[in-house]
């Protein structure tokens, strides 16, 4: 058992009435958001009742979070998914205290968080895309649920150059997976798609079939959204220190539950959903 519920922080549930009841909601966590951010992100969806996760692709160190968070909710739901990447981010916090004796701490962080095996079963209540980047040709392989290992989280999650690539099956990979090389919202898709980054973006697909915003959509198109964290800059300082305060650990993830806030409070069906891209009323 990884889930230790003795490191829990417990926060008031707040239903909000802005995200219809029982929407399904794709995360796609981008590469360049800070992982702390990104925790306070999933931690307020999770204080969702309504709102359920139904794919989460994740790049970058949020690969790592997608993965804590998918194995918290098949051992213990939405409470086991909190403690779960709570008791992560602590562990990444006393790692960091002594990164001058441990080169690379992460693959015993993540064997420590997650039992692999639990994101492999059917009953998993959430899907995983992870997203890394093949050292040799940059291609973007996607692994999936099914194809997920220790080895393929911590691929995505290595920074190029900086750390050496990850093998897999013959051949290396590592972090820096560009979402945009998803593919589009298929049409007729329920739900809305939820993308976190660092800074706003304009990677996002316009409407599967193509036609600009003025013309009338032909389908039903998924509609997307964006958080980003406004102190992007301020928050990527870190990765240059030995250490990692949880203070500020903790700092970046209430901004992020505050980012998810907002988009919950947010009017999203006042929007018209054929055109991400030039919907800024999207981003928060």
């Amino acid at each position: 058992m990884h889930i230790q519920t003795g490191t829990e922080i417990d926060q008031p549930v707040i239903a909000r009435p802005a995200v219809e009841e029982r929407q399904r909601v794709d995360i796609v966590l981008a590469s360049d958001a800070h992982g702390a951010f990104v925790w306070g992100v999933l931690d307020r969806l999770l204080d969702e009742p309504g709102l359920s996760f139904r794919t989460i692709t994740a790049s970058g160190f949020g690969a790592m979070e997608a993965a804590v968070l998918a194995y918290g909710l098949a051992l213990g739901g939405r409470r086991g998914a909190r403690t779960a990447l709570t008791n992560f981010w602590r562990r990444v916090s006393h790692a960091s205290m002594s990164a001058a004796v441990t080169a690379n701490p992460l693959r015993s962080i993540l064997e420590q968080s997650i039992d692999i095996a639990e994101i492999h079963k059917r009953s998993c209540p959430v899907r995983l895309c992870i997203l890394a980047s093949n050292a040799r040709t940059d291609e973007v392989k996607i692994f999936t649920s099914d194809q997920l290992s220790i080895d393929a989280i911590l691929a995505a999650a290595t920074v190029p150059f900086l750390f050496p690539a990850v093998e897999i099956d013959g051949d290396t990979y590592w972090g820096d997976g560009d979402v945009s090389a998803l593919p589009l919202v298929q049409p007729f898709d329920t739900g809305h798609r939820l993308i976190v980054t660092g800074k706003p973006a304009l990677f996002m697909a316009p409407c599967a079939d193509r036609r600009p915003a003025a013309i009338p959509c032909a389908m039903t198109c998924t509609p997307i959204h964006a958080i980003f964290d406004s102190q992007h800059r301020a928050a990527s300082a870190l990765f240059a220190r030995p250490w990692t305060d949880w203070g500020e650990l903790t700092d970046m993830r209430d901004r992020g539950r505050q980012r998810a806030e907002d988009w919950l409070l947010a009017d999203h069906h006042a929007v018209d959903d054929c055109s991400a891209v030039d919907s800024k009323t999207r981003y928060v």
